[in-house]
């Protein structure tokens, strides 16, 4: 457990924080030395054809050894973090024996991880925590998927008696501005199906997802002095709140739980001649997806009708779509990792992700990707933390998923 630990907090101590408003691949330079560390740990743990493409994108293979053919398989993880929340200066804390009462993150800035908010804290009582200092978050999303995967091929190379086909790993940048998938050469990589270790609590697997747009509200008005303002003046911001209070106020993330799908303003920016509102729209259901999308138009065109111009200017974008419909045509797959949690003493948590992953980009573009479970939870903020025994288990299941395959594929 220690060498888990150990090898987790020497990826969280790196910054890799990805920037959305940057055009390049990685978004920022500092993924590059989280990147080329786990170059460097994967040749020395005696993974094969080790590469790092010009964009960052990491591959390579542990060989078969077995002689019958099994379908290769493979795992993959993202290493930047959030861009939300600061990832700097990680300074983690290590709780043992974890006593299910609150936890004191910050004494200066008196900063409590509290069950009686964080009610999932008290699965893991007994249990060793590692948590943030109260000051940044801990990037357990997605460094504990990448630790697990990491170390389950360290242990299958030790232990050559646990039979498995040809094993893929990929570690992708910019999973959190929504890019991880889009230079990824699922060709190259060569797997018939993949898993994404990006899951939260323990037991989690997960096949369907949001389908997901993003929207830009261009807001425009008329500035003139205010002493002299009537009748000319339009205050752009009044119109966006026309707007904002014009959309369904109970669907909304804070409103909304399971399979239910939202409306989300995640920015405002505003001045009397412009401004301009960041949403994202999120549904499981194709067919509601596509209806909060006309909602959205229909209301921008409405406004621009009842101020006799175009007031409203608005541009939706699809980001990625629920990877059910990719996955479903192929559910042994699914079905081979409920087994091994199953095998592990593990209870499947079979659920909708009320987010994304680069698994759900990756299932349509030829990689069916499930999501199994990184054990973190409260990502991208300071209240971030994961269960060691939780990555421990991760790291099972991985080598059993392998295992697993391999007798599914032995004809006798």
């Amino acid at each position: 457990m220690q060498h888990i630990i150990d090898r987790f907090i020497s990826y969280i101590i790196i910054d890799t924080q990805s920037d959305p408003n940057s055009e390049t691949t990685p978004s920022t330079k500092k993924q590059w030395n989280l990147a080329n560390k786990l170059v460097d740990e994967l040749k020395s743990i005696g993974m094969k054809e080790v590469t790092i493409d010009d964009n960052a994108y990491i591959m390579a293979t542990l060989p078969s050894n077995v002689e019958h053919e099994v379908p290769t398989i493979g795992f993959i993880a993202h290493f930047d973090t959030s861009p939300d929340y600061s990832g700097t200066n990680v300074n983690p804390q290590i709780i043992e024996n974890y006593n299910g009462k609150d936890i004191l993150l910050n004494a200066e800035q008196q900063i409590v991880l509290s069950p009686d908010y964080f009610e999932n804290l008290l699965l893991y009582k007994g249990q060793t925590l590692i948590t943030t200092d109260g000051t940044t978050l801990l990037g357990a999303d997605d460094k504990a998927g990448i630790c697990e995967i990491i170390s389950a091929m360290e242990h299958l190379i030790k232990h050559p008696e646990i039979k498995h086909g040809n094993i893929r790993v990929g570690f992708t940048p910019d999973e959190e501005i929504g890019r991880g998938a889009h230079k990824f050469d699922v060709k190259k990589f060569g797997a018939d199906w993949a898993y994404t270790m990006d899951g939260s609590q323990i037991g989690e697997l997960e096949y369907e997802n949001f389908n997901a747009a993003g929207a830009v509200v261009k807001v425009k008005g008329e500035i003139v002095h205010p002493g002299y303002a009537k009748g000319k003046m339009i205050n752009s911001m009044y119109i966006a709140q026309e707007f904002i209070n014009s959309l369904p106020r109970f669907e909304t993330p804070e409103h909304t739980e399971g399979y239910e799908g939202f409306f989300h303003l995640s920015s405002i920016k505003g001045e009397v001649e412009e401004t301009v509102l960041q949403y994202i729209i999120r549904d499981h259901n194709k067919d509601h997806f596509e209806a909060r999308k006309e909602v959205m138009q229909k209301l921008a065109d409405e406004l621009n009708s009842q101020y006799e111009r175009e007031v409203i200017e608005i541009s939706i974008k699809d980001q990625y779509y629920n990877m059910k419909e990719m996955v479903e045509p192929v559910m042994h797959i699914v079905d081979i990792a409920e087994d091994a949690m199953k095998q592990l003493g593990i209870k499947p948590l079979i659920k909708a992700i009320r987010g994304g992953t680069d698994g759900s980009q990756l299932s349509y573009m030829g990689l069916p990707c499930p999501n199994i479970f990184a054990g973190g939870h409260n990502f991208h903020g300071r209240y971030e933390y994961v269960p060691v025994e939780s990555m421990v288990k991760a790291t099972e299941v991985i080598c059993k998923i392998a295992e697993l395959t391999a007798k599914k594929y032995h004809k006798v």
